[in-house]
């Protein structure tokens, strides 16, 4: 057994491969076209392996590479914790610092996505007056920020982490006698 090596650090090379994979779905799709992918099915396949498919199967993966390759076939649960936790919040940190790098290189994807809510808006309420709106466009704008938009990105991936991480956990798990 090699104790050089944490739960949390056997987890880094799925979490970058995980943030890179986002990274690469979020180029494809601006590539594509943003417009015409946000409420298609492609747009919903894309969120659910995001927060659901891709943080299991990575989480499920980690957890296995520590168990089997470094731990000589044990995990506890908090070291499943450490693993998944560790594994989303990499992932989200690659993400999110991606998603304010982009826009700042292209500026104009805010607009973009700002037109995308206002149709959404006025779609889902055609009765929607001028000044609400205004008020909707412009919280949609402020959760745009990248002051905002880095640490809620994490916060988000690691509670998402926390509560995929209890469930792999339940199911790995493989204390030492």
């Amino acid at each position: 057994m090699d104790k050089n090596i944490s739960p949390a650090k056997s987890g880094l090379l799925f979490g970058v491969l995980f943030g890179v994979i986002m990274v690469l779905e979020f180029v494809i799709m601006y590539v594509i076209g943003m417009k015409s992918l946000v409420n298609s099915s492609a747009g919903i396949i894309v969120n659910l392996a995001n927060y659901l498919v891709l943080p299991i199967l990575f989480i499920y993966l980690g957890c296995n590479h520590y168990k089997k390759d470094i731990n000589n076939g044990f995990i506890s649960f908090s070291e499943c914790l450490k693993t998944g936790v560790s594994i989303t919040v990499i992932a989200g940190l690659i993400y999110a610092a991606f998603s304010v790098i982009f826009n700042f290189i292209f500026p104009e994807f805010i607009n973009e996505m700002l037109d995308i809510s206002k149709e959404g808006m006025i779609k889902q309420n055609p009765n929607i007056t001028a000044k609400e709106l205004e008020m909707g466009l412009s919280m949609v704008k402020k959760f745009m920020n990248p002051f905002i938009v880095f640490p809620a990105t994490l916060v988000m991936y690691a509670l998402i982490g926390l509560i995929y991480s209890l469930i792999v956990g339940a199911i790995v798990k493989n204390d030492k006698p």
